[in-house]
């Protein structure tokens, strides 16, 4: 695991890493039973040997009554109400070379970014179909998207919507801080993997290599004064249990520290990339996939589930019954593509490609309420 930051890097310390670490190193997933679930499923709260328990394989047989129990927890808290949002990239240059992405700095695709002036035209075309919540990315160059590039992005963004996400690299917490007063709320950064041997060896080179400055990054929006902020691993980089027990400790160990802070998870499984049709999430299938998000459900009973368009209509339709409460919808993984022409290629091939009217429709259909956006500022 690389550790020497770079310059720029903002360092807090370790403790929390480290402690988690261990905890995931410690646990066995193939000691769990039948009578260790059940355990699970009965305990109003869980402890991290029940939410290991729930990811464990001897819980797969048992996923219909995890389900069950993640669906009447989801309606408790949440209601039958179901966010949409969709992303804009608004650029694709990486300094990383991340063996499994389709924005790596050695993959030959089209590179790309957006104007200002094509920005907003991208945000008054997504606005149009009704949405009012955006996530907005780019890939992970510090020169190419500036702090202040972004910051200028969100700022136009703030005309068009309520909520305003970012998925883009690691920052310093100032740097949140000015992101947050051009209008950031949220953001979201997923560690990909928490195993740090195998982390070392997808992440060749690049400020992405240095594992704990990615793992503090949530902690640093927060201090930077973010309402809310996501987690999330890339399932199928390597063992998707022990990834999938990583993101659920890191996730209760921010909340824990930041009571008010809003908590989500995302959920997404490798996909093809432009020139790599063969990366695959190997044995993390639908199933699987499912019984993470429930054992996420039953962890924190109140932090938000996404589903993204990296998985199929007929079971994003079905999650959302069950445990998801936001899907996006409308999405384009290329560098814009919603008013403007794509200037650059996509990052990952999508499975959904429904428009934001067919999934208001799914929704509608399910008995649920579709809502364009679940925060409002006064």
């Amino acid at each position: 695991m690389s550790m020497k930051y770079m310059p720029h890097m903002e360092q807090l310390d370790h403790s929390m890493m480290d402690e988690l670490l261990a905890e995931v190193n410690a646990v066995d997933f193939t000691a769990f039973t039948e009578h260790d679930v059940r355990h699970a499923l009965d305990q109003e709260y869980l402890s991290f040997s029940d939410f290991a328990a729930l990811l464990s394989p001897a819980a797969l047989p048992m996923l219909e009554i995890i389900a069950q129990k993640a669906q009447v927890e989801t309606r408790k808290r949440f209601g039958n109400t179901i966010c949409l949002f969709t992303p804009l990239y608004i650029a694709n240059h990486c300094a990383n070379h991340c063996i499994y992405c389709g924005f790596n700095c050695h993959n030959d695709i089209q590179r790309g970014q957006l104007t200002f002036d094509e920005i907003e035209r991208e945000f008054r075309a997504i606005a149009e179909t009704g949405l009012k919540d955006i996530l907005i990315l780019t890939g992970e160059h510090r020169a190419k998207s500036s702090v202040e590039y972004i910051a200028e992005a969100c700022r136009l963004a703030r005309k068009f919507f309520t909520s305003v996400g970012i998925e883009v690299y690691p920052m310093n917490s100032d740097e949140y801080a000015l992101l947050h007063e051009a209008g950031v709320d949220f953001v979201s950064v997923y560690q990909e993997t928490y195993n740090p041997e195998t982390y070392d060896v997808k992440h060749l080179a690049g400020p992405k290599k240095v594992f704990p400055y990615r793992f503090y990054s949530q902690e640093r929006a927060l201090m930077g004064g973010m309402r809310g902020v996501g987690f999330g691993a890339l399932l199928g980089l390597d063992d998707f249990r022990k990834d999938a027990y990583a993101t659920g400790l890191h996730a209760f160990y921010i909340q824990k520290k930041y009571p008010s802070a809003e908590i989500s998870f995302s959920c997404p499984r490798l996909r093809p990339i432009v020139n790599d049709a063969s990366i695959n999430p190997r044995d993390v299938h639908e199933p699987q996939l499912l019984q993470v998000m429930c054992a996420y459900r039953l962890l924190m009973p109140y932090a938000g589930v996404n589903i993204s368009t990296r998985e199929r209509d007929v079971f994003r339709d079905n999650v959302i019954k069950i445990c998801a409460t936001r899907i996006s919808a409308g999405v384009k993984t290329g560098v814009g593509g919603h008013e403007e022409e794509e200037k650059g290629d996509a990052q990952f091939v999508i499975s959904d490609e429904r428009s934001v009217d067919d999934v208001v429709d799914a929704i509608n259909a399910r008995g649920l309420q579709a809502a364009m956006t679940d925060y409002v500022f006064v």
